[in-house]
């Protein structure tokens, strides 16, 4: 039980469902607005023996874990807006609860952006990607939160806050210390200030999109080696089954969305090159400014997401890293899967940075936890890895999420149990059940 007279005032206390298809739910959701009401909220916490859940916008709450409810979930969604901004030195600091979209567009009006493009933007949250280490089509020219991420305050379970990196774009001295918490699921801290580099906003944009049909893989594959051979730099080469092509609406087959940003110049040469050497027919559509905006604003859409509770067609998001040249291979296999067992599976992959998302629905739990597994083990007979990013609760109790426990685990045991020994932030999110 909350005892509001034991944490500050002004802290905002909500009861909510203890039961969510998801799981990761508490009795009680706190609001701190500010660093001081989180740390507050921690030391209550760890003084009283509870578990807190921290959560920004909500996207990924059927992400990791398989205990239904902890004690408190700890809200960061008012814990929002720009600290400092300075357009000089191309740095932002934001609280963690500050949604993507709400940055994205605070940049525009001084020409810069924040060169990552997670899922569902309007309701991610700057401390959320982090935290879990998310991202899109475009780190394959931009990166990953771990490229743009300087510096960081992180408060710790037991309250002591601590500060990560330093607010300038070169600090080479010691640790890079933001590491360790970028993609935690925060299991060590509350991210409670962030500071990021930035990029100017691209002058000019094209986004093409070649079709191809699904006997025509060796055709895409050369074409792809071709591109990569030469002195084009993509912003993206996203492979897209039949199935995702389909739901965005396109010409059924598969789809390769090709991105480019720069001056219009250097624009302008790259599309000429794609246009003389892609294969015949297949460029199907070349999109420029807001065109190109609106079919990226409907992509970072299509992966299911934890703010839905509706427990009819019921979906499985995994992630999958591999080589990039295996990308095509496992997007082709995870299309076929779906086809040989009779589940829906659209999947999309980087053919430049090596990561997959496959999603896939119907059938029964069974039929869905054997496609899980399925999809496993084609990563893992590639030297890949693949990870259950989203799911209902009852299939992440069988389904492990994160595979096989790494070799370097007890490494990670043991920073957790530094950091976290009583277990308060998160239990069993991360690997391993930490």
């Amino acid at each position: 039980m909350i005892d509001k007279e034991m944490l500050l005032p002004q802290i905002t206390i909500e009861a909510t469902s203890a039961s969510h298809p998801f799981g990761n739910t508490a009795p009680y959701t706190l609001f701190p607005e500010n660093e001081q009401e989180i740390v507050e909220i921690l030391k209550h916490a760890q003084q009283n023996g509870m578990k807190v859940i921290p959560m920004g916008g909500g996207t990924k709450r059927g992400f990791g874990g398989v205990e239904e409810a902890a004690d408190v979930i700890l809200s960061l969604s008012r814990c929002s807006g720009i600290i400092e901004y300075s357009p000089g030195d191309m740095i932002v600091t934001v609280r963690p609860g500050t949604t993507v979209q709400d940055l994205q567009n605070y940049l525009a009006e001084y020409g810069q952006m924040l060169p990552l493009d997670p899922a569902w933007p309007a309701y991610a949250t700057a401390g959320g990607i982090v935290a879990a280490g998310d991202s899109g089509p475009k780190r394959l020219r931009y990166g990953s939160a771990r490229d743009h991420v300087i510096a960081m305050r992180v408060v710790y379970p037991d309250g002591t806050i601590i500060r990560t990196g330093a607010k300038v774009v070169k600090n080479v001295a010691g640790y890079d210390m933001n590491k360790l918490f970028i993609g935690s699921m925060g299991t060590l801290g509350i991210i409670s200030e962030l500071s990021f580099k930035l990029r100017p906003l691209p002058k000019a944009e094209r986004l093409l999109l070649l079709s191809f049909s699904e006997t025509e893989m060796d055709a895409i594959r050369g074409f792809i080696r071709t591109l990569q051979d030469s002195m084009l730099e993509p912003v993206s080469l996203e492979l897209i089954s039949p199935t995702l092509v389909g739901r965005l609406g396109e010409k059924v087959g598969y789809m390769l969305a090709i991105a480019f940003e720069d001056v219009e110049s250097a624009v302008q040469y790259q599309e000429a090159w794609v246009r003389s050497r892609a294969p015949e027919a297949s460029l199907r559509k070349a999109l420029i400014g807001e065109e190109a905006q609106m079919w990226w604003d409907a992509f970072a859409c299509i992966s299911p997401y934890g703010l839905e509770e509706k427990e009819a067609g019921i979906q499985i998001a995994m992630k999958i890293g591999s080589k990039n040249t295996d990308v095509l291979g496992i997007i082709d296999a995870c299309h076929r899967l779906g086809q040989g067992m009779g589940v829906a599976v659209e999947a999309h992959g980087g053919a430049g940075h090596g990561i997959s998302y496959v999603f896939f629905t119907g059938g029964n739990e069974e039929e869905l936890v054997s496609c899980a597994d399925a999809i496993r083990r084609l990563a893992q007979e590639r030297g890949g890895y693949a990870i259950v990013r989203h799911a209902p609760l009852s299939l992440r109790r069988r389904i492990e999420v994160w595979g096989e426990v790494p070799v370097h685990f007890s490494l990670l045991e043991g920073i957790k149990h530094t950091i976290d020994p009583d277990r308060i932030l998160n239990p069993g999110r991360f690997i391993g059940g930490i």
